[in-house]
Formats: structure tokens, C-alpha cells, sequence
């Protein structure tokens, strides 16, 4: 197996290749060099590039959409207007190319307001402004260029992944992520700061309402417009008075709720992904642990602004003696024999347990084991699920 470019913890099982992976020459010359049976392409950055079409047209098999299916990601408006043109539920909103005609679209809102950078942000492109003011910041800060502005959805989010192959799209798992920084869901927007995967506000049947009235309608609408979806089809909730409605897609696992996920898949996850790039997906089936995990992320002092880089990591094979324990990498790297911080979002400590209690109380036994005097990370991972349960909220 083959990792590009990698990171000491794929390091354990795969050999890392130092290559660009939004380089769609290098990556197709990679796998023609290895004879690759599949590729499956992680972050959104290559899909949107076409990385995708690249080693389809090469005749390799693709785990991942192609760059047209990938503005689902790469762009809000693209998926904004594919579901005004398709009645699918989610926000009302405005489109704009400069900052003076996204503050004037502010006129037709009411507070809080959506502001939300049309490209591709790490997750940390939108801002929901308690204000006129702050919403005028946002936009300020975004610079002259695409946004969209949207109405604030009330409800409680959660997240549905789906697996398609161009025609079929069949439900892989749920999970609720904690996208601000700080404890109660306070401070600024990051790429997620912990997940927990089961999300049971999702119920069977809000999922249905999201497959039927979200995730296939869009299958469908790509379909039909000759740029067919295959890959991993994210979609970011909002529970409403009025059922679930699409915050927004993203394209591929995103973190931190892929590390929630991956633990809990059963049976040949590699035949699944084979499956979805060879247009079989009715042919496997797909198998989920019923387990609970819960993820925490252990970021960097400064994350999301410019994070502390350099701080050694140490005890992360002594968490894992826990049971049930997984510590995937995010910015990691190698300084001699030592592990340090190289990025914002440093560790994905995850843990599964027969039950959300106990997968939690594994994760923060865990990351209290990893010795990173740099890092930070929240207390408070599944919050909601404790309030319902009724369990302390103290880990």
C-alpha cells in the first residue's frame, strides 16, 4: 500500500510517496510506476482539481468523484442553486461576486446571517454573524470575491455519509461533529474538533427523509446532467422544525468524523471501496459494528489561526494499550526519532465501546495518556449525547 504524501502514523502500513497529491501528472505516473489495482483519493483538494479525471482517463480505478461532481464541495453556490433547481431542502440564500453586493444581500436576512466563502476553506470558510457588524466584517474579511449569504437554520446538526457509484448511493454511517473551538461550542469555526459516530438524533427515520429528499436527488440530478457522483457523499445536516435540511456536501471522509466511522466498518472495507469505483456497489453489502466510538482532536496551540508548530509528541503508543483505542495522525511528522507537530489538528484520538459512555470515557483516558504540552483540545465531545442521556458532563 501506498500513501501520498503520508504521515508518520500511515507510516505503520503503507509506504509514503512525497509527492503533491493535487499533482495530477505525478499521481497518475505513481500509480502507472506501481501498477495500482485502486486509488482512492482523500482530500478535497485533488478532487476539485481533477486528479480524479486524470487517472480515470489513465484507466485506473477511482475511489472519489471527478472534478464537475466534486463542486459539490468546491464550490457553496454550485450547491446551493443544484438544490433550488431540485427542491432540495436547505437555507435560503444569495449568491454574490463582490463585497458591496454581499452587504447589500444583507438587507434581506434577518440575524444571525450565513456568511459562507464560496470555494474551498478547510472547513473554516463560514462565519454565523450575531450581527450586522459582524456579518459586514466577515465579508471585509473574505475579500472581493464569491460568497454566499444565507439564513441561519434553527435545529441541531449531524452528518450522513453516503456511498455511491454513480447510480446507487446506499447510507455508510452517521456521526455529529463539534466545529468550534472552544468548550460549548464557543469560539471560532475549525475543521471539527471531535465526533461520535453512531448519531442517534438521527433517527431511521430522519436518515430516509435525508436519502430520499437530500443525498438521491442529488445522486440523481448529477447523473443526469452526464457528471455521475462515485465516491463518499458527505452531507452536513440541519434537524429542523421542519425536517433536515443541507448545510452543506462535502466529497470525501472528512475528518473528524471519519475517524469515528472507520473503527466501526466491518467485513473488506477495500472490496467496498473497489466496489464504488467499478460501478458494483449492489453487489457488496455494507457491514457496520453496532459499537459506539467517539473521536477527539488534540490541536495546537493557535489552531485555527496559525498554530504552535514543532512541539513534541510523546506516549501515543501507551494510549493505545487502552482498549479500543486508535490514535490516527493528522499533522504530524518525524524530527529525527522524535514525533512533532506539523499542523493545526495534530491527533484523531479515537475509542470504541459497547456503549457512547464508555467509548468516551476510553477517548479522554487516552488523550490524558499522550504527553503534548503544545497541544489543546476540548473536554466536552458529545455534550448533546450526555445531556440526553443524562450522564456527567465531566470526562
Amino acid at each position: 500500500m501506498l500513501a501520498a504524501p503520508g504521515n508518520p502514523g500511515i507510516a505503520r502500513w503503507a509506504e509514503c510517496v512525497a509527492i503533491d497529491p493535487a499533482d495530477r501528472a505525478a499521481v497518475v505516473a505513481l500509480a502507472e510506476d506501481r501498477k495500482a489495482d485502486l486509488v482512492v483519493i482523500g482530500p478535497e483538494a485533488p478532487l476539485v482539481a481533477g486528479v480524479g479525471d486524470a487517472l480515470r482517463n489513465a484507466g485506473f480505478a477511482v475511489f472519489g468523484p471527478n472534478a464537475a461532481a466534486a463542486q459539490l464541495e468546491g464550490s457553496k453556490g454550485f450547491t446551493k442553486d443544484l438544490c433550488a433547481a431540485n427542491a432540495i431542502p436547505t437555507a435560503r440564500y444569495v449568491r454574490t461576486e463582490k463585497a458591496d453586493e454581499a452587504k447589500h444581500a444583507l438587507t434581506g436576512f434577518s440575524i444571525p446571517v450565513v456568511i459562507k466563502a464560496d470555494g474551498l476553506a478547510a472547513g473554516k470558510g463560514v462565519t454565523v454573524a450575531l450581527s450586522r457588524e459582524e456579518a459586514e466584517n466577515a465579508i471585509d474579511a473574505a475579500g472581493d470575491g464569491p460568497l454566499v449569504v444565507e439564513e441561519f437554520l434553527e435545529g441541531e446538526e449531524a452528518s450522513l455519509f453516503a456511498i455511491v457509484d454513480g447510480e446507487t448511493a446506499i447510507v455508510l454511517a452517521t456521526a455529529q461533529d463539534h466545529k468550534r473551538a472552544g468548550e460549548g461550542d464557543t469560539g471560532p469555526n475549525t475543521g471539527g474538533m471531535g465526533a461520535y459516530s453512531p448519531a442517534p438524533v438521527l433517527s431511521a427515520e430522519l436518515e430516509q427523509r435525508a436519502m430520499d429528499e437530500i443525498v438521491i436527488p442529488t445522486v440523481r440530478s448529477l447523473a443526469d446532467a452526464g457528471t455521475p457522483f462515485s465516491g463518499v457523499l458527505y452531507a452536513g445536516l440541519m434537524l429542523t422544525a421542519e425536517g433536515p435540511k443541507l448545510i452543506e456536501y462535502n466529497v470525501r471522509f472528512g475528518d473528524p468524523e471519519c475517524e469515528a466511522i472507520m473503527p466501526r466498518i466491518e467485513g473488506d472495507f477495500a472490496e467496498l471501496l473497489q466496489a464504488v469505483a467499478t460501478g458494483r456497489l449492489t453487489d457488496v453489502n455494507v457491514e457496520l459494528s453496532e459499537q459506539t466510538a467517539v473521536t477527539v482532536i488534540v490541536a495546537a496551540q493557535g489552531y485555527p489561526g496559525t498554530p504552535a508548530s514543532g512541539g513534541l509528541i510523546r506516549e501515543i503508543e501507551a494510549a493505545e494499550q487502552i482498549p479500543g483505542v486508535t490514535v490516527f495522525h493528522a499533522g504530524t511528522a518525524r524530527s529525527g526519532d522524535q514525533l512533532v507537530a506539523k499542523g493545526g489538528r495534530v491527533l484523531a484520538v479515537t475509542a470504541v465501546a459497547d456503549s457512547f459512555a464508555n467509548a468516551r470515557a476510553r477517548a479522554y483516558r487516552a488523550v490524558d495518556q499522550i504527553d503534548f504540552a503544545d497541544g489543546f483540545h476540548r473536554r466536552d465531545i458529545g455534550w448533546r449525547e450526555v445531556e440526553r442521556l443524562g450522564e456527567s458532563a465531566d470526562a
